[in-house]
Order: structure tokens, then C-alpha cells, then sequence
């Protein structure tokens, strides 16, 4: 029997599907946080989870309410603080894969998080760039997560927090960033990856039920497809399994509350 499921779950299962036993991940609260978790319990057991809190190798029980849960300490392999864990694991270079969300993304993954309008006068102040500009400049390659509308897709950012690819082509290196930067963009429509030459990102898979029509109607820039574009492979029954179970068990253990 073929379960059905959620665009929030299908986002999960494709980004932990992206990731092995041999990563060392840069956790983020939220649906990253599922998402490394799914991957830890199923396919990839070897994988060292990190939080922004310096929780070094974390295997929490339940989802974290926040990067200062007592969980992520609880089970993790050793806390630093987070100047060390900045400074020594991140711009170390010992981290391989890092997970990050954005208000406005553009065709070159840089990401908005400051303002939505005007810097001087923003209709939206928004929480701003935290460790994000570090996470995309110094993790190995960044996984973007995000619900994809005309919105938060935009042709040109309000304001430029995280620097993803730049101008395009070669702007990273140029700038003598060494690491990958955005890799893939998941949303819920589908996967974007980088064009090997112009970094812009463009459509490499399609999750069933959406369309190509639905895709540019809820972009703001001219989307590009790739010449083989595939379909996301649907959500196994031990993916859905193990991240529904995981998310109950998170909602018993706060009273219902996630």
C-alpha cells in the first residue's frame, strides 16, 4: 500500500535522502532538523549532527524546540561553546553539509533574511542573517529548504543577507570562497541544482503531481529546466513511518505543542 503524503514531508524525505553516513551536517531547527534525523534513522547512521548551540554528534530522541533544548545536549557526543564550534568545526572546514531557509531566495540561491522592502523603511524587519553567512561561506555545500511562491522567489532581493552564488559563474571564487555554496534547492513544487557554468539554479527534478506550469507561475525569475529533468521518487513507506513516529514523538514529549 502506497501511503500518501504532505509537501512538508516530501521536502523531508528528499533532503535526507540527500545525505550519507559520511556527512558532518550543520542542523537547523525546523524541518532540517527532520530531515538529518529521517537520515540518521534509516540510511544513514554514521551521520554527525550538529547544532548551532555547539552540540557536537546529537542524536535526539525527539525533534528540538529550539537550538537550546536540553535534548540536543543530553545525547550529543560532546558540547562545545559556540565561539569553538564557529570557529574551530565551521571555519575549520570540518563540516560538509550545512541546511539553510531564507524569506527571498533569487535565481543565484543568495538569500534574504534582514528586510522585506526598503532597508530605511522595510514594510518587514525580519530576524536577520544569524550564522548564515558563515554556514553558506565556510560548510562544504548548502542545502536551501523552502515553500516556493512569486513571493519568496523573487527576481531581485530586497536585500542581500547571505551571499549564495553571487552574480553567477565564477563570482565565489573570485571572491576566494572555496566551497560549493547552494547545491540543491528544495521546495515543495521540486529540486533546483546550479547550471555547471552560470550557477544559476534550474529545475533538475519534479515531485509527482506538480508541473512545470505550476513551477514558473510560482517563480519570479525565468526558469530554466534541465535537459533530463526527473521525478522525485514518491515517499517509502519506512520514510513516512519513521518521520511520522519521530514527529509524534516529539508532540507527546512537549504536551502537543510541535
Amino acid at each position: 500500500m502506497t501511503l500518501a503524503w504532505t509537501a512538508t514531508e516530501m521536502m523531508t524525505v528528499v533532503s535526507a535522502r540527500a545525505l550519507s553516513s559520511s556527512d558532518v551536517c550543520f542542523v537547523g531547527i525546523g524541518l532540517p532538523s527532520a530531515a538529518c534525523n529521517l537520515a540518521r534513522l534509516t540510511h544513514a547512521p554514521g551521520i554527525t549532527l550538529i547544532y548551532e548551540s555547539g552540540t557536537i554528534a546529537t542524536k535526539p530522541r525527539v525533534l528540538p524546540l529550539s537550538i537550546g533544548d536540553g535534548e540536543l545536549c543530553d545525547t550529543a557526543l560532546t558540547t562545545v561553546s559556540v565561539p569553538e564550534m564557529f570557529r574551530y568545526w565551521l571555519q575549520g572546514g570540518r563540516i560538509t553539509v550545512g541546511f539553510l531557509p531564507g524569506a527571498q531566495i533569487d535565481r543565484f540561491a543568495n538569500l534574504n533574511t534582514t528586510v522585506i522592502g526598503p532597508y530605511d523603511r522595510p514594510t518587514t524587519r525580519l530576524p536577520g542573517s544569524g550564522g548564515a553567512p558563515e554556514i553558506m561561506t565556510h560548510c562544504g555545500e548548502i542545502f536551501v529548504t523552502m515553500k516556493q511562491g512569486r513571493r519568496s522567489f523573487v527576481d531581485r532581493l530586497d536585500f542581500v543577507t547571505t551571499f549564495g552564488h553571487g552574480e553567477g559563474g565564477d563570482h565565489r571564487a573570485r571572491l576566494g570562497i572555496r566551497t560549493k555554496g547552494p547545491t540543491r534547492l528544495i521546495t515543495d513544487l521540486c529540486v533546483f541544482e546550479p547550471d555547471p557554468e552560470t550557477r544559476e539554479m534550474i529545475v533538475t527534478a519534479i515531485h509527482p503531481g506538480a508541473t512545470r506550469d505550476e513551477i514558473r507561475d510560482a517563480t519570479g525569475w525565468p526558469v530554466r529546466f534541465a535537459a533530463s529533468v526527473a521525478e522525485t521518487a514518491i515517499p517509502t513507506e519506512t520514510e513516512l513511518e519513521t518521520l511520522r513516529d519521530l514527529h509524534a514523538r516529539t508532540r507527546r514529549a512537549h504536551g502537543g505543542g510541535v
